[in-house]
């Protein structure tokens, strides 16, 4: 804002000191005091010692008495016009501030609202959210055991079945991950980790899938429709459904 001021002011000086150039130059010849009208060529009277005594008119400028010229009609025009730029002006540079004040009194009153701090639950945290409940997924579920942390799961899709057996940990940086090893009727794997981090923000837990999948609304409070976490069940519900599939899978083996 201040380099606009200052543009302003630059554009404005040129006017600005020739108007003031006339100021200095001369005077009204209306409001000229009696001394400047003598000067300047009119007829004019004074009295000496009570004679009155008419001179005439004068027709040299009267430059050696320093006096001021007088103005013309161009040259007031010119006054006036430098008058009006500097009150231009001014009424520009007040309505800047006055613009810039409301602005900054708004900013004050209406501060942005501060990010949400953001933490990790802590490992007993995270055990109390899994332990003893069930994952419900979109073709299996996998359940989540209390002592010594046992994990089944189970996964039933148009082409083929597979069950998963192995354990579920928690770590103190917000993770949960489960080591296990997936097999089918034709193929065994070998234990794998698939971890997921959780992060606390505003309130609510978010979660993602390890090492890079996005945020997603894991639980609030309350409740939301769109929370992961109200796939869970309490208990090992879907625990004939394991047993079914890992009979179906090993029979072939």
């Amino acid at each position: 804002m201040t380099s606009v001021f200052a543009r302003l002011l630059i554009l404005a000086k040129p006017t600005a000191d020739r108007a003031a150039w006339e100021i200095q130059r001369c005077v009204d010849g209306e409001n000229a005091p009696w001394w400047g009208v003598l000067g300047h060529g009119r007829v004019g009277a004074t009295l000496d010692r009570g004679v009155k005594t008419e001179m005439r008119p004068l027709i040299a400028l009267t430059v050696s008495t320093g006096l001021p010229w007088p103005c013309t009609g161009r040259e007031r025009e010119r006054r006036q016009s430098g008058r009006r730029v500097w009150l231009a002006l001014l009424l520009v540079v007040c309505g800047q501030l006055a613009l810039s004040g409301t602005a900054r009194a708004a900013s004050e009153e209406n501060p942005k609202p501060a990010e949400a701090a953001v933490t990790v639950p802590t490992a007993y945290e995270l055990q109390l959210l899994y332990s003893n409940r069930t994952w419900l997924w979109k073709d299996g579920a996998a359940y989540f055991g209390q002592a010594a942390r046992p994990l089944r799961a189970w996964t039933s899709g148009q082409d083929s079945a597979s069950v998963a057996e192995g354990r579920w940990l928690v770590t103190k940086d917000g993770k949960m991950c489960m080591e296990v090893a997936w097999r089918t009727k034709s193929y065994k794997g070998k234990p794998q980790r698939t971890c997921y981090s959780h992060r606390v923000r505003g309130g609510a837990i978010e979660q993602r899938k390890d090492p890079d999948g996005a945020w997603y609304s894991f639980k609030r409070t309350p409740e939301d429709l769109s929370d992961e976490y109200r796939k869970f069940e309490v208990g090992d519900t879907k625990a004939a459904q394991f047993e079914e599939t890992r009979k179906l899978i090993d029979s072939n083996n």
